[in-house]
């Protein structure tokens, strides 16, 4: 794709209202913008990166033998009012009447709504376990909302539930579903603690956090730099219970929650399976959500420096931005776009920048959105047949002959991935 026509609006100054570093280049960067507090537009940019973070959500929930599907967003209040959740959540949930005087209510999320059709189509042990998942869109009225993407009224999450006929099974895609996570969280260039935590207003007796260590996270985490343990923040003392020594507190940013949740919405739904023995029983449930559309900042936050973002691999826009420093001089850009054929025929994803600006804005540009490589393509080099290849994690450059670029990017790619 050309720059000029993928409507990347940079900015070069910080927008006021910007609080966290990851909303300040989210801005900047033009991978988004505000339409009111808790509610963003994700921008063409953006939108790439939050796509290939759903690719990989999606593999790694398939690899596992879990199916995806699409709730309604919509909900009948009713549906709360039988778990008691309506209270629990009080003014957290958008409550609604339509006009034939329905009460409803916009899905903060959906373990009443899952319960609801797995009750109506599950009837048999023959029939368990079964695992299914979404990502879509959430909507919880935050007395706050901050950090741009970190807390939203507005936000995208993918939530998983799993239907067992005892705890043994339960126990098994808890730990399938544990692993998964994190997969998900290392492909996306995440580093994260995992912590025993409390399952609120969810429910179960077991449930664990995956906390992204971040400066501006509302969460502490108490950290072990020895054995890498991590436990939830304690008002007394801070020992490891795996080493004995010494715990540090840690910022961070909850990215995903796991639970057991047992029968709490089972019972409470009659959602019921008949077993081998023709007796009916309760449901045996589990729940596993990722904050999808906060694990875009959350990456930004993990993964910049001075200049901008640096993208992981995995979840970079594209793979490759190529620099032509002249568009008007007529030999380089026939190099530029004959580049940008082969590179892109090669499976790889292409930003070709031609806009008519100077150098230097194109490389602050580049460095400011975060795509892995940069292909610089100038008078000099075209003399010599050659391109300066940057890497962005670490700027270091060099100068390749051009019929080796294809072959140096994918060595590059798939070492930096």
């Amino acid at each position: 794709m050309f720059w000029s026509r993928v409507f990347i609006p940079t900015l070069k100054e910080t927008p006021k209202e910007a609080e966290s570093l990851s909303h300040q280049l989210l801005l900047r960067a033009g991978f988004a913008r505000m339409l009111m507090a808790g509610a963003y537009t994700y921008l063409p940019m953006g939108l790439r990166v939050l796509e290939k973070i759903q690719r990989i959500i999606r593999q790694e929930m398939n690899a596992i033998g879990a199916s995806e599907l699409l709730l309604p967003a919509l909900h009948p209040l009713e549906l709360w009012q039988r778990t008691g959740r309506d209270k629990d959540l009080g003014e957290v949930m958008y409550k609604l009447e339509d006009r034939r005087g329905r009460k409803l209510a916009l899905g903060p999320t959906h373990e009443e709504v899952i319960t609801d059709l797995v009750k109506n189509n599950i009837s048999s042990y023959r029939q368990l376990p079964l695992v299914l998942y979404q990502i879509q869109t959430k909507f919880r009225d935050e007395m706050r909302p901050r950090f741009g993407l970190i807390r939203c009224c507005e936000f995208i999450m993918k939530d998983a539930y799993s239907f067992d006929q005892d705890e043994e099974g339960l126990d098994k895609n808890y730990r399938l579903m544990h692993e998964a996570y994190r997969k998900i969280f290392a492909r996306c260039g995440l580093k994260t603690l995992i912590t025993e935590a409390d399952s609120g207003v969810m429910g179960g007796k077991v449930s664990h956090e995956f906390m992204a260590p971040s400066p501006l996270g509302e969460d502490i985490v108490l950290s072990c730099s020895k054995c890498g343990t991590a436990k939830a923040f304690q008002e007394e003392g801070a020992l490891c219970p795996s080493c004995g020594k010494d715990m540090e507190k840690v910022n961070t940013t909850e990215v995903g929650h796991i639970f057991k949740l047992g029968t709490k919405y089972s019972q409470a739904m009659q959602a019921n399976f008949s077993d081998h023995s023709g007796q009916l029983k309760p449901l045996i449930m589990g729940c596993y959500g990722i904050g999808v559309s906060r694990l875009v900042a959350t990456i930004i936050e993990q993964n910049n420096d001075a200049d901008g973002i640096i993208w992981p691999a995995e979840v970079a826009p594209f793979d490759i931005v190529i620099l032509p420093l002249d568009v008007n001089n007529r030999d380089l850009m026939e190099s530029a776009e004959r580049l940008y054929r082969k590179l892109r025929d090669s499976g790889k994803e292409v930003l070709l920048d031609d806009r008519d600006e100077r150098a230097g804005i194109k490389f602050k540009d580049a460095d400011l959105t975060g795509i892995p490589l940069s292909i610089v393509v100038g008078k000099k080099g075209l003399e010599e047949k050659k391109v300066e290849l940057r890497i962005r994690k670490d700027k270091s450059s060099s100068l390749i002959p051009e019929d080796s670029v294809p072959e140096s990017v994918s060595g590059i790619l798939s070492r930096t991935g």
